[in-house]
């Protein structure tokens, strides 16, 4: 008996292959093509992680956000990150009622449970700092007191290339918070003449409300819980780890991956193999997620960045040279 056969029955997926299915349908009538960044969005929503998605303006970064949102029956919130923008403005404030003579907190739009950062790296660090304790503990504190956040939480963060005017270099602490960071190119031109023909269609209408939601946040905790049962033989926990561990060592690297990395390869690569239909990870699911998992997590020599190259470069240099599990 092969391992897919063994594995086949240890867990019921159809329930999530059912909604991964009908996420893709829902976000598929408005956004034509962009299925890495779909499918990677699912699988952070299933791993419970955060995703940061960088792009150019104008590839549709915000409103596949907003559409994976409009696709679960929870609270939604959006917080546009200007150079301004205080962290009050994002955690809540305490407000002094006079009839009672007390302070109340009234909570910030980051109490939601899918929440999406506009241009999160239009804000100097001052207000980075605010995201720290919620993106990592689930949980906001101010004037002593902690607000726990309603699962499941999730932060979807947009960013413009660090390269363009007015936008500032986030933290690495801020970074490693994040599961995934998805990069969005330009569409094909076969694609972008079928989103002409789609916006035509519609008549200029891209009508977000039209969308059904498909999943509880019960539901999606539900999921989540099925993601994190699925199998990992100790051989892909050792590969998982030294795929990190060798970004540490690397000589085109000024800074490694930390060990939340590995976590994030783990959690990851569940997500992924679900995505897929199975319920056991594999070196190829490894492989997939690498790319997400490490590109914010890893920072290039100094020598490396004046040749041109990229993380993704060395990620790739960086598989390769590991030994694949059989």
């Amino acid at each position: 008996m092969s391992p897919d056969q063994a594995y086949a029955n240890r867990t019921d997926l159809t329930a999530l292959s059912e909604a991964v299915e009908n996420i893709k349908s829902e976000i598929g009538k408005i956004i034509i093509g962009q299925t890495g960044m779909v499918d990677m969005l699912i699988a952070a929503l299933l791993a419970n992680g955060h995703v940061l998605i960088e792009g150019v303006p104008g590839v549709a970064k915000t409103m596949t956000a907003k559409l994976l949102a409009r696709t679960v029956s929870v609270g939604f919130s959006r917080i546009q990150f200007t150079p301004d923008l205080l962290p009050s403005d994002v955690l809540g404030t305490a407000i002094f009622d006079p009839k009672s003579l007390a302070f109340t907190f009234r909570r910030g739009p980051i109490f939601g449970n899918l929440v999406l950062v506009d241009e999160i790296n239009r804000a100097p660090a001052k207000t980075q700092a605010a995201l720290f304790e919620v993106m990592e503990e689930r949980q906001v504190t101010v004037d002593g007191t902690t607000y726990p956040m309603q699962q499941p939480f999730m932060v979807l963060a947009t960013q413009n290339p660090v390269e363009h005017e007015g936008t500032y270099r986030l933290p690495e602490a801020q970074l490693d918070r994040f599961l995934f960071k998805i990069l969005v190119d330009y569409p094909t031109i076969d694609e972008e003449v079928q989103i002409l023909s789609g916006f035509h269609a519609r008549q200029g209408m891209n009508n977000v409300a039209s969308l059904t939601p498909l999943l509880s946040g019960s539901t999606v905790q539900q999921l989540q819980v099925v993601v994190q049962s699925l199998h990992v033989e100790e051989k892909i926990l050792r590969y998982m780890a030294q795929i990190t561990t060798n970004t540490r060592n690397n000589p085109a690297l000024y800074l490694g991956a930390s060990p939340r990395a590995s976590l994030a390869l783990l959690t990851g690569s569940k997500a992924f193999a679900a995505l897929r239909g199975r319920d056991f990870v594999t070196p190829e699911d490894v492989q997939a997620v690498a790319y997400p998992v490490l590109r914010h997590r890893i920072q290039l020599s100094p020598e490396r960045e004046m040749e041109g190259s990229t993380p993704d470069q060395v990620i790739k240099s960086l598989i390769e040279k590991v030994e694949v599990p059989r």
